[in-house]
């Protein structure tokens, strides 16, 4: 096992690596909890009774998508990367595909199933990344921010610190109340762990929220703390019965969304944490196709348990830090969140006001790609500051990424700088130009 990790190469041992995965589990922990309150749309009232997917049975798919995404990262690709549900394309399967655009969460995961099956397709033949590559910088750093600003509002919401007002759409709640208070106390302690650069603090914040809110009774206690794992029927394999549902230019355009979302998020994780712990070779990422089908593996799986899309964690630059450079930093990382599924008695005392935090912080983690862009250039300025604007106000990441795509073009075509725009984002911008005139309601 040494030697296929290739631990004496890397300078690493047993210790070091089961050290690294743990640390990697306490940072990205806090998915266990935050996707089944995603995904379950509980934070969103007087919603139809099944609208939302059942918690428990995400909380176990999340589990699984993100063991067996790990496990194949680690063994097959040999990174020192773990996978999970990833947040922003989750947000934007339960905000937008199911609440904005009211489209099944039983449609909406079999085109997760599909995507999964496309990435794969498109991993093997190398299209994937030429795909991707048409797409400049810019945007994609646009759409990172964006997404971050859209989870942020997400999580406003959830905390009760923003609230709708009829004069000007939105305003600030009411700081009175209990549940909001102490949204806001996990905000500031959260903050405080991050600031001090306290691994696992996203997910220690909710603890420590949690905690605060069974000790001041504004959340019931659990009744326990380990109990029986909970049925994953309600979403094991609806995604494969649903699969005819998806021929629609709306689940076309849902479809385009996942697969931007997850490449950008794999994409830039990958050579992240590549770089942080010295694999990148000759400015290449050894291994990347194996790294790409590994994720494209665990987004199909992960949509069969029932779950969104699944993608590489950039927590896992925790483990690498904690002295990860192998493969078995995954596997470990993988056997604690198998570990985790005798723990879902937890799911009780997870609120809104205890994931609202998390998604915050992410939300801010994910505007940093702003800095990334260049916004002297109007022309650049304009697409990007559409993209990530319009997200939140429309409540759509799909909103903005169409949006942005449509400006891109004409902005470079008028500066005179059209011949740099590949033929891929043109078509892109009439497919997105005619959804908004056929097909958005």
């Amino acid at each position: 096992m040494k030697r296929y990790f290739q631990f004496e190469e890397l300078g690493t041992n047993y210790k070091r690596e089961f050290i690294a995965g743990l640390t990697t589990f306490l940072s990205m922990a806090y998915i266990l909890f935050v996707n089944p309150a995603t995904l379950s749309l509980s934070s969103v009232k007087g919603l139809p009774a099944g609208m939302g997917m059942d918690p428990g049975a995400v909380f176990v798919a999340t589990a699984l998508a993100a063991a067996v995404g790990s496990l194949i990262m680690g063994i097959f690709a040999r990174y020192p990367i773990a996978l999970a549900p990833g947040m922003g394309i989750n947000a934007f399967f339960a905000y937008t595909v199911i609440l904005t655009m009211g489209i099944p969460w039983q449609t909406a995961i079999a085109g997760t199933l599909v995507s999964g099956i496309v990435f794969i397709l498109l991993t093997a033949t190398g299209l994937r990344e030429k795909i991707i590559n048409a797409i400049p910088m810019e945007l994609k750093h646009a759409v990172a921010a964006g997404i971050g600003l859209f989870i942020a509002f997400v999580g406003f919401q959830g905390a009760g610190i923003i609230v709708n007002n009829d004069a000007t759409l939105v305003g600030l709640g009411d700081f009175t109340k209990g549940s909001t208070l102490l949204a806001i106390f996990g905000v500031i302690v959260t903050v405080i762990l991050m600031t001090k650069k306290i691994n696992g603090a996203v997910f220690y914040g909710m603890v420590i929220t949690a905690a605060v809110g069974v000790a001041t009774g504004l959340i019931d206690a659990p009744k326990q703390v380990i109990g029986a794992v909970p049925s994953i029927a309600p979403t094991f394999g609806v995604a494969l019965e649903h699969i005819g549902d998806i021929f629609t230019a709306k689940m076309i355009l849902v479809v385009l969304t996942f697969f931007f979302i997850d490449f950008f998020d794999t994409a830039g994780t990958l050579v992240a944490v590549a770089n942080q712990a010295g694999l990148i070779k000759d400015n290449r990422l050894p291994r990347a196709g194996k790294a790409m089908f590994a994720d494209a593996a665990a987004t199909t799986i992960g949509a069969v348990f029932g779950t969104s899309t699944t993608t590489a964690y950039i927590e896992s630059s925790a483990g690498v830090a904690a002295g990860g450079r192998s493969g078995f930093t995954a596997v470990v990382t993988a056997c604690f969140f198998l570990l985790a599924l005798l723990f879902s008695p937890l799911l009780s005392v997870v609120t809104s006001a205890v994931t609202a935090p998390a998604l915050i912080i992410v939300g801010i983690l994910m505007v940093s790609s702003l800095g990334e862009i260049d916004w002297k250039k109007f022309e650049v300025a304009v697409p990007a500051f559409f993209t990530l604007i319009t997200m939140p106000l429309s409540y759509s990441i799909a909103t903005g990424i169409a949006i942005g795509f449509i400006f891109y073009p004409i902005t470079m075509a008028v500066k005179g700088r059209g011949r740099e725009v590949h033929p891929i984002m043109y078509a892109m911008a009439v497919i997105f130009v005619l959804y908004f005139i056929f097909v958005r309601e």
